[in-house]
């Protein structure tokens, strides 16, 4: 899709009106055509709704069939909105991009083609002032589809392997390092939770590293669960839990394109991606039940459930991260079915102990749309994973008591020694019905973890 900004409509181009408290309808007269969509409450629109809004006008786009249109600026102004139109562009263009997306890699195409949107141009009266933000929020939402790509590809077709590959492929041009450690060099580098995970499945495990030195200072270290497949391992998923787990990679694929798109976006940042990559299988070579891992650092695991495989693979990469001195860690994980008990569809649940970073990281949600709310890690939470016969388990003694926090807590034992900010993005995996999104993963939370990367200060 094209996106432009020009001061007055083209020829051949649908004007998108906003109209309170109506449904959308197609308006025609001679030589102009309209595309009226409904808004519900003008007055109090504010940035969430905002998003909301974007999308909904490309949606109503491609449900009229409707190829290119135009948007005057200016009418996206709200009373209770006080942004920049560069910020109000950025917002508007990204939203745009991520609401124009489908998967459709393996459908067939109809004689008729998709129905995406060739060409969108933003009317305004100082076009050069917007490019630069348009050229941003054009390339942020980029960045998300492709990373929603990988996440929605099936399990079949993503390996391991597979997702190094990506990495690779994505990396190339840009000054990003990518290492990839076999199973050779993960069993000499002691990565022994996330080859315990891996050790049922036929394809071979991944640790995928990525690094973009954008600045010469302590990196931030980005760390996302790399599972390309969940079934459950020996404690198997019921069926109506296995659909969506070729999304368990999600949060490396997030991880993948943040620092793809901070190295495209040239950020003055150092940052480092470690994805742990794993297929967790069912066979008879699976790790079980009541198996004690030694990770690569830290206290022992007693393994309590084989479902609770993406905190193992964490724990090893959040390991591993010391070894880079960072001045910050962030993990982001689609880990519990537990926090999307507790927050439903709408917000990722972050742990922490720092409180400034949980207060900024709620700011940076709120500015970005990739909202987030705390749930807390006290030290009482942590009698709930005290081991019998390893350190900790994997899981929490009472079944269905806390287990978001319970997660959050044992991936803490392995991350107590800089500041660490965990992500439970499984809330906001795939969209709810109300956000204008296609079915499959959404590429949370890449905006948030962009806003992290530029505007994390050491304190």
């Amino acid at each position: 899709m094209k996106i432009s900004v020009i001061s007055r409509i083209p020829a051949g181009f649908t004007q998108v009106s906003l109209k309170e408290g109506i449904a959308s309808y197609r308006e025609s007269s001679p030589g102009a055509e309209k595309l009226i969509v409904g808004v519900e409450d003008i007055k109090n629109l504010n940035r969430r709704k905002l998003i909301i809004l974007a999308r909904k006008v490309v949606r109503q786009t491609k449900a009229n069939n409707l190829k290119k249109i135009a948007i005057f600026l200016d009418e996206f102004r709200f009373p209770k909105l006080r942004l920049t139109p560069q910020e109000l562009a950025d917002i508007l263009v990204q939203n745009f991009e991520l609401a124009d997306f489908e998967s459709v890699a393996y459908k067939t195409t109809p004689k008729a083609g998709w129905p995406f949107l060739e060409e969108i141009a933003l009317i305004h009266k100082t076009p050069v002032s917007l490019r630069r933000a348009i050229e941003r929020g054009q390339m942020i939402g980029r960045e998300i589809n492709s990373a929603r790509v990988l996440s929605n590809t099936p399990g079949a077709d993503m390996t391991p392997a597979v997702l190094a590959d990506s990495a690779r492929t994505a990396s190339k041009g840009l000054p990003i390092k990518v290492t990839v450690l076999n199973k050779k060099e993960m069993e000499g580098a002691g990565l022994r939770a996330v080859l315990a995970v891996g050790q049922g499945a036929v394809a071979e495990p991944k640790f995928i590293i990525m690094e973009y030195a954008g600045r010469k200072e302590e990196p931030i270290v980005l760390v996302g669960k790399g599972i390309t497949f969940d079934t459950g391992g020996i404690n198997i998923k019921p069926g109506e839990g296995l659909g969506d787990m070729h999304l368990d990679m999600a949060g490396g694929a997030a991880v993948i394109h943040a620092c793809i798109l901070a190295a495209k976006l040239k950020v003055k940042r150092h940052i480092v991606g470690i994805i742990p990559a794993a297929e967790n299988a069912v066979s008879g070579s699976s790790f079980h039940p009541s198996d004690v891992i030694r990770p690569l650092s830290g206290p022992t695991i007693e393994i309590k459930n084989t479902d609770a495989e993406g905190r193992l693979v964490l724990a090893d990469a959040l390991a591993y991260a010391e070894r880079f001195h960072p001045q910050l860690v962030v993990d982001v994980a689609t880990l519990t079915g537990a926090s999307i008990v507790a927050l439903g569809e709408k917000a990722s649940a972050i742990m922490t102990r720092n409180e400034s970073l949980e207060k900024n990281t709620r700011k940076w949600g709120e500015e970005s749309g990739d909202y987030v709310w705390p749930l807390p890690l006290w030290d009482e939470y942590y009698e709930y994973i005290k081991g019998d016969f390893g350190d900790i388990l994997n899981a929490g003694r009472k079944e269905k008591c806390g287990d978001a926090i319970n997660a959050g807590m044992f991936l803490y034992q392995y991350a107590k020694n800089y500041p660490w900010l965990h992500i439970d993005m499984a809330p906001t995996m795939t969209p709810s019905d109300t956000d204008e999104l296609a079915k499959g993963a959404t590429g949370s939370p890449i905006r948030l973890l962009l806003k992290i990367i530029e505007d994390y200060r050491q304190t």
